[in-house]
């Protein structure tokens, strides 16, 4: 077979199924099942498929001795550094000092040659900076980064971990209050930021903000050129100074990596939080090698592939994308500017990205602004989609700019450190649908009462994921773990269902569909319905309609929950909200439910949004309550 999974069932499929096993493809859901049921049987065969080199090897895959760990103990004893996988050559996955690693190019040089770095030029300024961090910091110390995903972040990033710091992921996009949380939680000594951000030919100020959310010592990269553009703070470095502490040693691009425990902390991301402290997640080094096995095994992620994902450390995708990469041994491709423009995608032309990971409000930007349109994106095998929910027109025509090629949905978690659904390219898949659980990975759709369905049964509930989850967090750096993912779920055949808080819908076909968040559902009527069923139908209601965002509000004065839909409309495009209304209102009945009515429209330039790009219903909730309570006063 040409993919991994594939090859890797062809080989231990008859030993491990037995008569049952028939070919990867008819065998594939079959296989994954059993990987549910034989933990350690697959992880121990993976295992081997990915750059990891142990220091000193784990007593066994997994230990469920220590009943207060829902999660299990993974990979006991084991001592290693999680950077230095990266960084190595192997002979299995095939890695040597002269292969393709980082592939970029900055915005505005469309027409140049794409940088290349090889693995020993990677590793070598790895240890560089490696070594200047240890002349700098105390061990141990946290250190944020706060900028652009380019070739230096990425660096930064392996240095920090390689020399046994830990990283603070801060998505660039925060504002100075958001940054300063961010550092007071994870208690950061440092941070590497640049001067300004580009994008679209413009430049966004970087460091002004970092400045004023942190006493810390700031390291500052330039975003053009070679010197930053920007008056530093007397304990503030530039990235030229911070560098030059390295001329004084005898061998400054040599380094002896940190070995520390597996259940040592490498990361701390944060999930998206609108009140109160964001919940700070802590990724040990099992969490790397959980999210680069699933983009193996479901994205089919190959030595020589060159993997392009527009995304940040700040958030799960960056550090994913960055292992799954050199954990796998393919390239990591990064584009230093905007991936809505035609910059992006000449650079995924010219670069040979042949698996693109995208977020569907970008695709809906590529297709209706027509940007992307004479590139040749032919070398691409399959793109990958998460972050929220797709759009079926959307990714035809996504697919179509690749002869066709799959898309393989992935949704999961920080705390996961992967996904719990994906597609695969062993099954067919259905635009805008995931096709199976993740490798391992076993969940229940659960009625209004907690009882799970039938496993063969369409149905729509909230997820109960089972625990024993390799790479999943089983603590909080600044909440309580067990009330925020297991205290109120269910017990399931004598597992403490895991809280992820999706509702999915599971279709005739088989497919899952994601419905929304738990608490994006809403009550209309006495009828549940969620948000995303809503906004479906009110995208394809009216072709002034970009994006929509459904959300419902108690009357002031009690009664049934009101339905407001949020539109953003399409550029050039002029609408009436009460026009839209009745649109929708129209088209929800005839598709949805004839009980259902839109009560208003609101028209905005652009929704709130997380770091990962997902829409902030709460937000827009809070926003019409106090349009409503305004109101009422009038």
């Amino acid at each position: 077979m040409h993919t991994n999974l594939g090859r890797l069932m062809e080989t231990y499929g008859p030993r491990l199924l037995g008569l049952s096993y028939k070919d990867p493809i008819t065998s594939y859901s079959l296989f994954q099942k059993f990987s549910v049921q034989n933990l350690e049987v697959y992880w121990s065969m993976v295992l081997k498929e990915l750059s990891i080199l142990f220091h000193r090897a784990p007593r066994c895959i997994l230990d469920t001795t220590d009943k207060s760990k829902h999660g299990g103990t993974w990979l006991p004893g084991a001592v290693l550094n999680i950077a230095e996988c990266c960084l190595l050559p192997v002979s299995y996955p095939r890695k040597h000092d002269n292969s393709l690693a980082v592939v970029w190019r900055d915005e505005g040089n469309d027409d140049s040659p794409v940088n290349r770095l090889t693995l020993k030029e990677l590793r070598e300024q790895v240890m560089m900076v490696a070594n200047v961090l240890d002349a700098t910091f105390s061990k141990g110390d946290a250190i944020a980064i706060d900028m652009p995903m380019t070739v230096h972040a990425v660096i930064i990033y392996l240095a920090i971990v390689l020399a046994g710091f830990v990283v603070v992921s801060i998505a660039d996009s925060f504002a100075a209050k958001e940054i300063a949380t961010r550092l007071r939680v994870s208690k950061a000594k440092g941070i590497f930021t640049q001067d300004f951000i580009v994008r679209g030919g413009r430049k966004f100020p970087l460091y002004s903000r970092v400045v004023e959310a942190a006493p810390h010592k700031v390291i500052v990269l330039p975003a053009i050129g070679t010197d930053v553009d920007v008056q530093l703070r007397e304990q503030d470095l530039s990235w030229k100074d911070f560098l030059s502490h390295a001329d004084h040693l005898p061998r400054p691009n040599n380094y002896s990596p940190v070995y520390q425990p597996i259940d040592a902390v490498t990361n701390i991301l944060f999930s998206s939080g609108t009140t109160g402290d964001p919940k700070a997640i802590p990724w040990t080094q099992v969490s790397p090698i959980r999210s680069s096995a699933d983009a193996w095994a479901q994205i089919n992620i190959q030595v020589g592939d060159v993997f392009c994902w527009p995304t940040n450390l700040g958030w799960v995708m960056g550090p994913t994308i960055l292992y799954a990469s050199f954990l796998t041994g393919a390239a990591l491709a990064l584009y230093h500017g905007s991936p809505l423009d035609r910059g992006f995608g000449k650079f995924v032309q010219d670069a040979g990205v042949t698996v693109l990971g995208t977020v569907p409000s970008l695709v809906k930007t590529w297709k209706n602004t027509g940007c992307m349109e004479g590139l040749d994106w032919t070398k691409i095998k399959s793109f990958a989609s998460t972050g929220e929910t797709s759009n079926v027109d959307d990714d035809l025509w996504l697919s179509s700019r690749a002869y066709y090629k799959p898309i393989i949905e992935c949704c999961g978690g920080t705390e996961l450190a992967s996904s719990y659904i994906q597609g695969s390219v062993l099954q067919p898949q259905a635009f805008g649908t995931f096709s199976t659980a993740a490798m391992t990975t076993g969940f229940v759709i659960l009625d209004e009462n907690g009882v799970p369905y039938p496993e063969d049964q369409p149905c729509v509930g909230e997820v109960g994921l089972f625990p024993l989850i390799m790479g999943a967090t089983d603590w909080l750096l600044n909440a309580d773990h067990e009330e925020v993912y297991f205290k109120g779920m269910p017990m399931y055949k004598g597992m403490h269902l895991r809280r992820h808080g999706d509702i999915i819908k599971r279709t005739v076909g088989g497919y899952f569909v994601v419905q929304g968040r738990a608490d994006d559902t809403m009550n209309l009527g006495g009828i549940k319905t969620s948000s995303v069923e809503i906004e479906r139908v009110c995208d394809k209601a009216d072709e002034s309609v970009l994006e929509s965002a459904a959300i419902s509000t108690a009357p002031l004065n009690g009664g049934p929950e009101l339905l407001v839909v949020f539109v953003v409309l399409k550029k050039g495009y002029d609408c009436e909200p009460n026009e839209l209304k009745m649109r929708f209102s129209k088209a929800i009945q005839r598709n949805l439910n004839p009980l259902f009515k839109v009560n208003f429209v609101k028209i905005v330039p652009e929704f709130p949004r997380t770091a990962s790009n997902k829409i902030l219903r709460r937000v827009l909730r809070d926003q019409i309550k106090h349009e409503l309570s305004v109101r009422s006063r009038i």
